[in-house]
């Protein structure tokens, strides 16, 4: 619960290397996700090179702190893959959301950057990461080590609940 509640939005990374068993792990925590009919239509990009980063700041206007980021996860949901039609969103979001909870809990820093379902990212993004055509990237995630400190915000709000009806 305490990953839940601490995780924040982190934009500004140190520069220290995360090291591939520590991606491996946020990977695994991504693929722990629940999805429609256990289809599990998640693919995963791994970023490292600061050329391709650079590329997509190009491309997506609010990306500018994959410059100082060390990784970068892109998270795809692949059609191909679909049992339950439109559902990947779903599944690649609570995939997304498993990483950025795992990225709390070990003491980093990311920020979910959306790309789908705005049409201009997709399909720049998919060009640069030569994606086949039934692959679609949903969110990229940077990752680094935090070089700033940020407050959770508690979001704990009663008057969004109902009970029964509304």
């Amino acid at each position: 619960m305490n990953a839940i509640l601490n995780r924040k939005s982190i934009r500004k990374f140190k520069d220290i290397k995360i090291s591939d068993e520590i991606v491996e792990e946020l990977l695994r925590a991504g693929m722990a996700a629940p999805s429609a009919g256990n289809e599990q239509p998640w693919e995963f990009i791994v970023l490292r090179d600061k050329e391709i980063m650079k590329k997509i700041t190009e491309v997506h206007p609010y990306s500018k702190m994959l410059l100082n980021a060390d990784v970068a996860i892109v998270v795809c949901g692949d059609e191909a893959k679909e049992v339950y039609k439109g559902y990947w969103v779903q599944d690649c979001s609570a995939a997304t959301e498993n990483i950025l909870i795992e990225v709390e809990d070990k003491g980093l820093g990311a920020v979910w950057l959306g790309v789908y379902p705005m049409e201009d990212r997709v399909e720049a993004i998919k060009h640069l990461l030569n994606l086949p055509a039934s692959v679609i990237p949903l969110s990229i995630i940077p990752v680094g080590y935090p070089d700033e400190q940020r407050r959770p915000v508690d979001r704990f709000n009663k008057t969004r609940i109902h009970y029964d009806r509304w």
